[in-house]
C-alpha cells in the first residue's frame, strides 16, 4: 500500500488549554506544552475503529509562544452517591495555572491492525468483510478530516477547552515555521496503558523541543518510562 507509512497532520489551536500533570492534585496545573495522549485524542475524535486501527504520534511542532494564564473556579469536593449533595456546603475554590494562545502542528501515523492480530472480542458484533485492508481507512480518515467531520468535539486537555482544527496537506503549502525555542520540558505524560485492565499504568518520557519541536518516541521505545 503506498499510504502505509504516511504521516498525517492536523493543524490544532484555540484561546486556553489544559494538559493537566498528574502529579498535581489539588489544584490544576499544565504542562508546557500538549501531551502526546492529548494529541492522540484529537485524531481519534475525527476517526476511530476500535480493534482495527490506532493512532501513533510522532511529531509535534509548536507554532504560538508558551503563553499562561491563571482562572478560579467553583468546583464541586465531593462525589455524588446515593444521598444527594448540597453544593453551598461542598463548594470550593480552586486555582488553575493553563495555558493561552495556543497552536500546534501535529504528526501521526495510521497504524492498521491486521484480522489475524486482533482478539476475538473483536468480532463479537462484527466479522470484518472481504474489503478490510488499510486503505480504507487512510481514505476514511482523509475524507472525515478534509471534510472538517469529527465523532466529537476535539479539546486540548479538558473538554472546556475546545480546539479548531484543519488537516494539514504539507505536499500542497508552504508550512510556517515552529517557534525558535529549544529547551527540555523534563517528563511529561506519555499516555496510558491500557493493556491488562485490572493494572492501569501510566507512560511517561522525556521531552526534548528543538526549535519548537518534540519528536515522540514509539510506545516500545526504550525512551518511554513505565
Amino acid at each position: 500500500m503506498e499510504y502505509t507509512d504516511r504521516d498525517y497532520c492536523l493543524e490544532v489551536w484555540g484561546d486556553i488549554a489544559c494538559f493537566t500533570r498528574p502529579e498535581l492534585k489539588v489544584e490544576r496545573v499544565s504542562y508546557d506544552v500538549i501531551t502526546p495522549s492529548a494529541a492522540r485524542a484529537i485524531f481519534e475524535a475525527i476517526l476511530f475503529k476500535r480493534y482495527a486501527m490506532r493512532w501513533e504520534v510522532t511529531k509535534i511542532e509548536v507554532l504560538n509562544p508558551v503563553k499562561w494564564t491563571s482562572i478560579r473556579r467553583n468546583e464541586v469536593g465531593a462525589v455524588m452517591g446515593r444521598s444527594p449533595i448540597l453544593i453551598e456546603d461542598k463548594r470550593q475554590q480552586k486555582n488553575t495555572l493553563m495555558l493561552r494562545d495556543v497552536r500546534y502542528r501535529i504528526w501521526a501515523k495510521l497504524v492498521y491492525i491486521p484480522v489475524a492480530d486482533r482478539p476475538q472480542e473483536a468480532f463479537a458484533k462484527h466479522t470484518p468483510g472481504n474489503d478490510e485492508n488499510p486503505m480504507k481507512y487512510y481514505e476514511m480518515f482523509e475524507r472525515r478530516a478534509g471534510q472538517g467531520q469529527c465523532f466529537t468535539q476535539p479539546y486540548l486537555g479538558t473538554r472546556e477547552c475546545a480546539a479548531s482544527w484543519r488537516l494539514v496537506y504539507p505536499e500542497k503549502e508552504t508550512l510556517s515555521p515552529a517557534i525558535n525555542e529549544t529547551r527540555c520540558l523534563g517528563i511529561m505524560l506519555y499516555d496510558m496503558d491500557f493493556s491488562n485492565p485490572k493494572d492501569i499504568q501510566a507512560m511517561f518520557y522525556r521531552a526534548d523541543m528543538r526549535h519548537g519541536v518534540i519528536i515522540v518516541p514509539q510506545k516500545d521505545s526504550e525512551e518511554v518510562l513505565r
